[in-house]
């Protein structure tokens, strides 16, 4: 259901963009991958070998920060991305590229 909702969000951003694009709105999604927060740092202190699992798909072998998150949403937002509509930018270290093509390490 997880990929499944992915896949409903980035549809939701294609049809927000053409509906609105005739207004000058703009709609552009954004899909991070696994980002150093509580939760997650949490979870990789609670199960033996967490982070390896998710680095070993990571090709930038390392967590997100919050603020490369928030870097790209003012991107977006700004007239620098003026001619972005409809789009999914993914800052995820590589992630999404090699999620189902490299097997899990450990």
């Amino acid at each position: 259901t997880y990929a499944i909702s992915k896949g409903g969000m980035n549809q939701v951003t294609s049809t927000a963009a053409v509906s609105f694009a005739p207004h000058g709105i703009r709609v552009c999604g954004v899909g991070p991958g696994t980002i150093a927060t509580e939760m997650i740092e949490g979870a990789f202190t609670k199960r033996a070998g967490g982070s390896d699992t998710i680095l070993s798909r990571t090709p930038l072998g390392r967590l997100g920060r919050p603020e490369e998150i928030a870097s790209v949403v003012a991107f977006l937002a700004s007239d620098d991305a003026s001619y972005f509509t409809g789009e999914t930018i993914y800052p995820d270290g590589g992630r999404r590229v090699l999620n189902y093509t490299v097997p899990v390490k450990g």
